[in-house]
């Protein structure tokens, strides 16, 4: 009897998985360099892209050259490397199909997990930033929030989030509808209350993060982050929340840094460039 060729699609999932996959070389070489010039986020000559990626100018031209004819790179005026049209279409085609709240599920499951605090995540609706998914710590809060929720712009961290990163018009049609921003206040209050909101969404924006001590629930406290699009447009708020004074509210201690990472990474995941990043692109 002749041996069979085994199908290896028929293969169990295990046994598959436990033998490398043997991919080819210089095509790694490649993807090397095409990723020392992502984290760039700047083009780059050849030899500072190919120092990125730790190979000799001698060895990278050739794999550069390659990249251009396909479309992959192409060159600015100063002959620099920077992403080509096949590039781009690849990464609109990446885009097209990104759903932020499907993508940032793992991240809540995560931050959930790592900080054992109560995780919630929020979008813009048309009433106001409404809370689309909540992942309870191990000691569930005794909170009214509930998937549907919609919060305020002013007394919520979640809200103040989105108000500071929003345009103006549409921060002032939400804020409209806000009923219990400034209830009870006379005319200076308002004034005086107006400013005050004014300098926290200025913070914010300096700060990447907001924080809400007790209020607007007594005993309870939150941490809420802001992931942005490819635009650079505010996509989805992230919040911790855990009982007053059994963890560190700093915008500097370990959760706001815990979060302020997941966030990051879902903006990056979802196309935006920081800060730092597009200031490091304007000074070439």
């Amino acid at each position: 009897m002749f041996p069979t060729v085994t199908d290896t699609a028929n293969l169990p999932a295990d046994s598959a998985d436990t033998k490398p996959q043997r991919g080819i070389q210089s095509l790694d070489n490649t993807g090397e360099l095409l990723t020392a010039l992502v984290a760039a986020a700047r083009p780059l000559n050849l030899r500072d892209l190919a120092a990125a990626a730790g190979m000799p100018p001698a060895k990278a031209f050739p794999h550069l050259v390659s990249l251009l004819k396909i479309g992959l790179l192409s060159r600015d005026a100063s002959g620099c490397f920077e992403a080509g049209p096949l590039a781009l279409e690849l990464g609109l085609i990446g885009l097209q199909r990104l759903s932020p709240t499907r993508e940032a599920e793992p991240e809540v499951i995560n931050l959930a997990a790592s900080t054992a605090m109560s995780v919630a995540m929020a979008v813009l609706g048309p009433l106001g930033p409404t809370v689309v998914r909540l992942e309870e710590s191990p000691r569930p809060l005794h909170v009214s929030l509930r998937v549907g929720t919609v919060l305020s712009l002013v007394n919520t961290a979640i809200g103040r989030v989105f108000a500071a990163y929003v345009a103006d018009d549409v921060r002032a049609g939400l804020l409209a509808q806000d009923s219990v921003r400034l209830a009870g206040a006379s005319g200076a209050d308002i004034a005086a209350q107006k400013k005050a909101y004014a300098q926290r969404l200025g913070r914010i924006r300096t700060d990447g993060i907001d924080t809400a001590l007790s209020k607007p629930v007594p005993g309870i406290s939150t941490l809420a982050a802001p992931v942005f699009d490819h635009t650079g447009s505010i996509c989805i708020v992230l919040a911790l929340m855990g009982p007053s004074g059994s963890f560190d509210c700093e915008a500097s201690g370990e959760p706001a840094r815990t979060l302020r990472s997941a966030s990051s990474r879902l903006s990056r995941r979802f196309g935006w460039m920081t800060p730092a990043s597009v200031a490091q692109n304007s000074d070439t």
